[in-house]
């Protein structure tokens, strides 16, 4: 009854983490960068011709995540920064 249970328990965790086993993705870790830039703008999109929808000063750190595009990381929902201005930090485990 209890290797039911463990098995039970063990497929649940395996459906929710979308069919892989858990922990083996790195993005199970973390993403932060560090901004380089005296003003980093924040787009909308990822290209130097999206709206700027914030700014962030040097030595700024903020959560990203792994997803880079055109040469833009993206931060979250329709935020994005130039990977030319940033850098990952040391605990950070994104490409």
């Amino acid at each position: 009854m209890i290797v039911i249970g463990v098995l039970g328990v063990a497929g649940v965790m395996y459906a929710v983490n979308g069919g892989k086993p858990m922990g083996s993705d790195r993005s199970d870790g973390i993403c932060k960068i560090t901004v380089t830039a005296d003003i980093l703008n924040v787009r909308s999109g990822p290209g130097d011709m999206q709206p700027i929808v914030a700014t962030m000063p040097r030595d700024a750190v903020t959560e990203a995540e792994d997803r880079v595009e055109n040469g833009y990381r993206m931060l979250g929902d329709r935020r994005w920064v130039s990977t030319q201005f940033v850098a990952l930090t040391s605990d950070s485990t994104c490409r």
